[in-house]
């Protein structure tokens, strides 16, 4: 048997572009939770309140766990030049479209195995 821990995925956003996403395995499963554990609890605190200032804090804590998905995640990107320069993982986080880092990240959460509404959140 050979088994790869990876998947290579076309975009279907930008043509030529592909991300390579680690599959999800028992080890990277708990590294992920160590990684998300901390932030998870505090957006769900702040979630739970009614000011501008928490609806924020539970956004950008949103918007962190995102990152912290794509970057765990997201091995590779192909075929993507950010400022002149092959794209990373890292790059598409930070200066990559928004579009392309929702469609990356979306395919990072489907090998969590999380379902519709889990990727949303």
């Amino acid at each position: 048997m050979e088994y790869t821990s990876f998947e290579t995925i076309d975009s279907t956003v930008a043509r030529g572009v592909s991300y390579t996403v680690a599959k999800m395995s028992f080890g990277r499963r708990v590294e992920l939770m160590r990684r998300i554990r901390e932030l998870a609890a505090r957006r769900e605190f702040v979630d739970a309140g009614d000011t501008p200032d928490e609806k924020m804090e539970a956004a950008l804590l949103a918007s962190e766990i995102d990152r912290v998905y794509l970057l765990w995640g997201l091995k590779e990107v192909a075929g993507l030049e950010l400022d002149g320069l092959p794209a990373t993982p890292e790059s598409l986080a930070a200066s990559g479209s928004e579009e392309l880092f929702r469609e990356a990240l979306a395919a990072v959460k489907h090998q969590c195995g999380l379902s519709e509404a889990e990727r949303k959140n």
